[in-house]
């Protein structure tokens, strides 16, 4: 729901696909409304992995999904139950205070999602977003029962067309200013140019990325990142048939004395 406001366009561009591990997705989708997702990640000497199922009948979707830990997460959700309105109730096994309900109402101009911890002293959240394809406004908060404390407050407005997008949210309980642009340069060969910047209030201290998307071909995309702190990132990403990615992912620390790249692969199948 935020991502209406906050510019899903310039996160793609920054930070989707990196990853500086070793990842393996394979996917297998089914006619019969059954699909099976198996996921590996290697993280140093560690192997952490997860199978996810889900399974649609009518307007009812049931996602299920056990980790290496032996925890089972489950999510049922009921898709138009009453118009415009999408309902999840979600939890984990053995975690018995997990659970979760979710309502979300979709409009053509607005969107509008709650959610509530089902325990004694739950977790409340409310996003709202409302604008048009050019334009879109909208705020977050959340609210932590048992503390009595606030643990979102964010608000943003964002305005979009064909060729760029620019967003200014204030976030971090209204602790930073963040501002973002996204440009495509050339829609013949996908070149998109981007740039983040945030301000914290408190310390008025400034951070900053900016990146490049680029398509090879139909199948090759290539991406770079750089960062005030001095982390230089690429990305190369093949199309190698339908439906089925190979990324490598590299990133540097040009202010570390001894730094080492970080190098990252993964690996997504689907048949």
């Amino acid at each position: 729901m935020w991502e209406i406001v906050g510019t899903s366009w310039n996160r793609d561009l920054l930070t989707k696909d990196y990853s500086y591990d070793q990842k393996f997705t394979f996917s297998m989708p089914s006619s019969s409304g059954m699909g099976i997702t198996a996921t590996g990640v290697k993280k140093d000497q560690i192997f952490i992995g997860d199978i996810s199922t889900q399974y649609k009948l009518g307007s009812t979707v049931v996602d299920i999904k056990v980790d290496t830990y032996s925890n089972v997460s489950t999510k049922v959700t009921l898709v138009d139950v009453f118009r415009s309105t999408k309902l999840s109730l979600g939890f984990n096994i053995p975690d018995h205070k997990s659970g979760k309900l979710d309502v979300q109402y979709l409009h053509q101009h607005a969107a509008i999602n709650s959610s509530i911890g089902l325990n004694p002293s739950p977790l409340l959240e409310l996003s709202v977003a409302i604008g048009n394809k050019d334009l879109a406004l909208g705020g977050e908060i959340g609210f932590n029962t048992a503390s009595s404390s606030f643990t979102k407050c964010n608000a943003g407005i964002s305005f979009n067309k064909p060729d760029f997008s620019a967003a200014l949210m204030l976030t971090d309980r209204g602790q930073a200013v963040k501002a973002s642009y996204v440009h495509l340069v050339d829609p013949t060969n996908g070149t998109e140019v981007g740039a983040e910047m945030i301000h914290r209030l408190s310390t008025y201290e400034n951070s900053f990325s900016i990146g490049s998307a680029h398509k090879v071909d139909s199948l090759t995309s290539l991406k770079t990142r750089f960062s005030d702190n001095g982390k230089v990132a690429m990305l190369y990403q093949r199309e190698w048939r339908p439906k089925s990615l190979v990324t490598f992912s590299a990133e540097y620390d040009t202010k570390a004395k001894s730094s080492v790249p970080k190098l990252g692969l993964a690996l997504a199948l689907k048949p």
